[in-house]
């Protein structure tokens, strides 16, 4: 099931009417992005590191990322990170793990992507904010590595249960192993 809550960027001061059009902040070019498909991909057992400024745009990319997601560095870098956000994804994830990173603590999660040829793969991601030398946060890195099989599912069904907007402040995500949390209480 996909829903239509993919953020929507703005081009030339107005606002673009099609959430699969990624604005790019340095050329200003648009990145179309493919419908979601009901195609999960696999990838390489290879660690994907991205980092992107304090406003969540990206500004490095490893090779690795851009394989697996299938943009370009010139298309990634100056765009937001959530260019290969699914959109099956609850809001209420991304608003946690910017409270917690924020905070300048790991945020731990697994996130369901999306390629731009529309294909998800799953990833469990580390985020963390990167400090200068005044402890100030400058910018956020973020490694991810193949998701674990036997916890995708239950991840799914949590992700399920709480997509809607009435969850995005849930108490489930502000922790980094929230889905954990959820899971030894169904028991």
């Amino acid at each position: 099931m996909t829903s239509p809550h993919i953020v929507i960027n703005t081009v030339n001061n107005e606002e673009m009417t099609n959430p699969y059009i990624v604005e790019n902040t340095i050329n200003h070019e648009k990145i179309f992005k493919h419908m979601p498909v009901d195609e999960e991909v696999f990838p390489k057992d290879a660690v994907m590191i991205s980092e992107t400024d304090t406003e969540g745009i990206i500004t490095y990319t490893n090779r690795h990322f851009r394989e697996i997601t299938g943009f370009t560095k010139e298309e990634l870098i100056g765009s937001p990170h959530s260019i290969n956000r699914h959109p099956d994804m609850p809001k209420g994830v991304f608003r946690a793990m910017w409270k917690i990173i924020s905070a300048k603590k790991v945020w731990r999660g697994y996130v369901k992507n999306i390629r731009k040829d529309g294909k998800f793969y799953w990833t469990l991601v580390y985020v963390q904010a990167k400090l200068d030398e005044n402890a100030e946060i400058i910018g956020f890195i973020a490694s991810r590595k193949i998701a674990y099989p036997e916890t995708i599912k239950e991840v799914e069904e949590i992700y399920t249960k709480y997509q809607g907007d009435e969850y995005i402040d849930n108490k489930i995500f502000m922790a980094s192993e929230g889905y954990q949390d959820y899971i030894e209480a169904q028991s």
